[in-house]
């Protein structure tokens, strides 16, 4: 199945109006060329080093016969179970892969103490560990390893036989896994995170739990030549034109898989774009869509709807008056046509989409509170056993958990959009994501969900760097009983306490309303919630 795209209404328009010129500057032959100048010159240093990810195929055919004979060696050893400690990029691209070809695979990209437990739990003597960062130092990342390396000595397995390490040549994690005995791969050092798709991050923890990962390449093989041809059907082109020629009108991009064999596709597709164009008070907002999501009944200006179908038609230019985008492909295509759309759009926005300039920020502030520890600031009220907090706006005018439910509903700008941040245990509670069509109905505009934490190394970058017109809801839990992490001096509970704290800190210093719920008993405190919502 090749790549295909129809466009029309405002999308239509901007693809008219745009592809010309980036045709006229060899935008499509620049970008397979790695040149580094095409977003501008502040850009140039960043982008010189992050244009790696337009030869993946190529880099990552030798890795193949290396994963597929450590796979052979796992299984001769009695393993079946694979597990991936990784966050952002490291971890949603092998979960849309794992999930669209039918493997199993459990990632644990969380700190959510039940969550990591229950990983641990979950068949260990039968497990390998795949632990992926790029820089070697994502403390969720380290966390996690530590505790397999504990209950792995505890089970009477040597580690070095269990964990598997996938990070950059040269990084703290290269250095010591190597020095420890681990088998590491290095993946390419001019990739960022969220292009890493096609790369070992993506292609390891696929390949080691069954994914036929050369078919994968050989599907991205199929799309290389025609993403780097300057023409006017040039699919990168054309799918970046449309989702960033239609702004700032409309700046919010509903993803919406439907009828494509493509399982989580929206996921992915939502941080690479978050994170690379939202900065400098600019930005494509990605929104997660279903079939039946109330942003669609509610015809809003400021959304352009993209649609993932298993046909999107021969014409470019479709005859509808959706004004919707429609694409259509296999996976390994998909995935590397929307990473060149994507950059296509930052230079359509004038921004460099290969930085994170706020991601930092709240890294920062989680460090300072694990190296503190401060007992939490009290509830300004407790409504129906949950907890209620927030910046002053919302709670100053809060008695209960329905009026500052209000409240924050009442901050949201007729331009902006919600986002709930979600530091539960997805496992044990992936119900509590019905919440985004409960507020989406009740708000009229779009809502994003990010399981906390590790939407804050993907869409937490938009949060901060985009369009100041977000409101934020948290809802985090207590946990039933924490669980302490090896050689460190705080626990699982305690970190993602700080995370959620030094991200509701550095909203509020961007002056982004904030509501902080945090569940005390989730297993009722949710269906409380749902009501108060609805």
């Amino acid at each position: 199945m090749s790549f295909r795209i129809s466009v029309s209404g405002d999308a239509a328009d901007a693809v008219r109006r745009t592809v010309p010129g980036l045709v006229a500057d060899l935008v499509a032959s620049g970008i397979t060329a790695q040149d580094a100048a095409l977003w501008g010159p502040e850009a140039e240093a960043e982008s010189a080093k992050r244009l790696g990810w337009t030869e993946a195929v190529a880099i990552s055919r030798p890795l193949v016969a290396e994963i597929e004979a450590l796979r052979e060696q796992l299984e001769a050893d009695g393993v079946s179970h694979i597990v991936l400690a990784g966050m952002g990029g490291s971890s949603l691209a092998p979960e849309v892969i794992t999930r669209t070809t039918g493997v199993r695979l459990t990632v644990l990209d969380s700190t959510e103490p039940g969550q990591v437990r229950a990983a641990l739990d979950d068949r260990l003597e039968a497990s390998a560990l795949v632990v992926s960062s790029k820089s070697g130092s994502t403390v969720e990342t380290d966390s996690q390893r530590r505790i397999y390396e504990q209950a792995f000595r505890e089970a009477g397995i040597d580690p070095t036989t269990r964990i598997i390490v996938v990070t950059d040549p040269g990084s703290p994690l290269d250095e010591s896994a190597r020095a420890a005995g681990y088998r590491v791969f290095n993946a390419d050092p001019n990739v960022g995170g969220r292009y890493s798709a096609l790369t070992a991050f993506g292609l390891v923890p696929s390949g080691l739990a069954g994914v036929d990962i050369s078919e994968m390449l050989d599907e991205a093989e199929t799309i290389e030549l025609t993403l780097a041809i300057d023409t006017e059907e040039n699919p990168g082109l054309v799918l970046g034109a449309a989702i960033a020629a239609t702004a700032p009108r409309r700046d919010k991009l509903g993803i919406i898989a439907d009828g494509t064999h493509i399982v989580g596709f929206a996921d992915w597709a939502e941080q690479l774009i978050a994170e690379s164009t939202g900065k400098e008070g600019t930005g494509i907002l990605p929104v997660v869509l279903d079939v039946d999501s109330p942003e669609l009944d509610e015809n809003l200006p400021d959304l352009q709807v993209v649609r993932l179908v298993d046909d999107a038609g021969d014409e470019i230019f479709g005859d509808d008056d959706s004004g919707e985008i429609r694409v259509s492909g296999t996976l390994g295509a998909q995935l590397l046509v929307w990473e060149y759309a994507t950059v296509v759009a930052g230079r359509i926005l004038g921004i460099n989409p290969f930085d994170q300039p706020d991601v930092e920020s709240a890294k920062i502030a989680a460090r300072g509170l694990l190296d503190a520890r401060p007992e939490p600031a009290p509830a300004a009220f407790v409504s129906d056993g949950i907890e209620v907090r927030g910046t002053p706006e919302v709670i100053g005018a809060s008695s209960d958990l329905a009026s500052a439910i209000e409240v924050l509903l009442e901050e949201l700008p007729a331009d902006g959009y919600l986002s709930v941040h979600a530091y539960v245990d997805r496992v044990a509670h992936p119900e509590l994501e019905r919440i985004r069509d409960l507020l989406a109905a009740r708000a009229g505009r779009p809502v994003t969900f990010g399981w906390g934490p590790r939407f804050l190394h993907s869409t937490g970058q938009f949060h901060k760097g985009g369009p100041a017109v977000g409101v934020f809801l948290q809802v985090l839990q207590t946990p039933a009983e924490d669980l302490a992490i090896p050689d460190r001096p705080f626990t699982f509970g305690e970190l993602i306490a700080a995370q959620a704290s030094g991200d509701s800190a550095v909203l509020a210093e961007h002056g982004r309303p904030v509501l902080t719920l945090t569940l005390t008993d989730p297993a009722s405190n949710i269906a409380t919630l749902f009501d108060a919502v609805g």
